[in-house]
């Protein structure tokens, strides 16, 4: 996945007020600094008690972790862009620094540590709202083959190019596809190298910026860029573990309320089973919370999130994809992760891989609970659609790690109360 780095603000003001290092004294001045002083005042910087210096510690390290971990999300994934994800990280990152001095028996002051947090989501949202726009990538780009498709597109800043010159103008890169190059545009990219001018492959950038993976040819992938590694997988079981264990406490009474709601609106079974295609192209049974009426048509057929077979309990689950709860028990037994593409019925495999390129490929990996393309684009209802979902299936198998699988469980949660998938 390629990198796209803010290249074009080359003057000293530009790159100090944009560079992370100002970001990061910044932050420790509103949220170390200033709150240290208005409480204990000035003197508490020049000669801190034991409990101050730790506090101030504890608060200066959980910004610094705070910082690296937002620039990666806002810098490295497409969807990252949103200030939302950066709540629940800040969490997670203040909450551990409060818990270290605990277990080490250290004592910290605890009011230092809980403004330090508060105020820290306030900065980080200003300091995004204010450098979002100079952070967009300003992109020229040669309007030739898969080039052309990354104008208009969100996040980036893509301006065409109608001849090989950039007039004067500073962009922080220059896109073509490769394969559709006149020799004067080549001479230009040459030119453009020489000059410090980043050149970047259409097809990279593309994927960068859309969490997709292009899938008209087999020749445009690897096969072997596409594979997770073996120790990605065995970790992504533990940690597949961890998470379903830990949350077993809050999601059985949620799935016992909501089986009762179930048998007492509708007759029949509370739980739906259906054959889905798993990893190795392997059929095996996944385990659904019925949200549609008994007795209906059985056929395969898109699912929608108004779907008009759903009940009015089955509404509310699929909503907030209650009715996944029980496909836990697939990803203990093995047949499913919590994160990965979500598992097709046999009947719409056998007629996807008759009409899309190495559709079977999505097999590669288990499928998952939730995953990258139902966070990015959600419900499928027609073979176009199902040809975006598997470029972001590629997207997320090529890329596929424990960051990425967090981030879309944060992204998941997102869609979950703020925007319904």
């Amino acid at each position: 996945m390629t990198a796209i780095r803010i290249r074009r603000y080359t003057k000293t003001y530009e790159q100090l007020l944009l560079s992370p290092l100002c970001s990061v004294v910044i932050g420790l001045l509103v949220t170390v600094v200033l709150p240290s002083v208005f409480y204990w005042g000035p003197d508490v910087l020049s000669d801190p008690n034991r409990g101050q210096a730790w506090a101030m510690l504890a608060a200066s390290a959980a910004l610094l972790v705070s910082s690296l971990w937002a620039s990666r999300v806002l810098s490295s994934y497409p969807g990252g862009h949103s200030i939302g994800l950066i709540f629940p990280q800040l969490v997670i990152v203040y909450f551990l620094a409060a818990l270290a001095p605990l277990l080490f028996r250290v004592g910290v002051s605890r009011y230092l540590l809980g403004l330090s947090g508060v105020l820290a989501i306030v900065w980080f949202q200003v300091d995004i709202i204010v450098t979002e726009k100079f952070r967009r990538p300003k992109l020229a780009v040669v309007n030739r083959g898969l080039a052309g498709d990354l104008l208009g597109l969100p996040y980036i800043d893509a301006r065409e190019l109608y001849k090989p010159d950039l007039d004067g103008v500073r962009f922080d890169a220059v896109v073509a596809d490769f394969e559709c190059l006149t020799p004067e545009w080549e001479r230009f990219l040459a030119r453009c190298a020489l000059d410090r001018i980043a050149v970047h492959d259409a097809r990279s950038v593309y994927e960068s910026v859309t969490g997709r993976v292009r899938i008209h040819r087999m020749t445009e992938n690897e096969i072997g860029s596409l594979l997770p590694s073996p120790w990605y997988e065995h970790a992504k079981v533990a940690f597949d573990g961890v998470l379903i264990l830990a949350s077993l406490p809050v999601v059985l009474p949620i799935v016992a309320v909501a089986a009762l709601a179930i048998a007492l609106e509708s007759p029949g079974p509370v739980l739906y089973c259906q054959t889905r295609i798993g990893r190795g192209n392997k059929p095996f049974v996944m385990y659904k919370l019925r949200s549609m009426r008994c007795g209906g048509d059985d056929r395969a057929r898109f699912a929608g999130r108004d779907d008009p077979r759903a009940t009015r309990v089955g509404k509310f689950l699929r909503k907030y994809r209650i009715d996944e709860l029980p496909q836990f028990f697939n990803v203990l037994k093995g047949d499913m992760s919590l994160i990965g593409p979500r598992p097709e019925q046999p009947a719409f495999v056998r007629d996807f891989d008759r009409k899309l390129p190495f559709y079977m490929y999505r097999h590669v990996v288990k499928p998952g609970i939730t995953g990258w393309a139902q966070v990015r684009q959600g419900y499928a209802a027609s073979v176009g659609q199902t040809r975006e979902k598997i470029e972001y299936d590629f997207y997320y198998i090529k890329h596929c790690s424990l960051f990425l699988d967090v981030f879309i469980l944060f992204l998941t949660a997102k869609a979950l109360f703020f925007k319904p998938m």
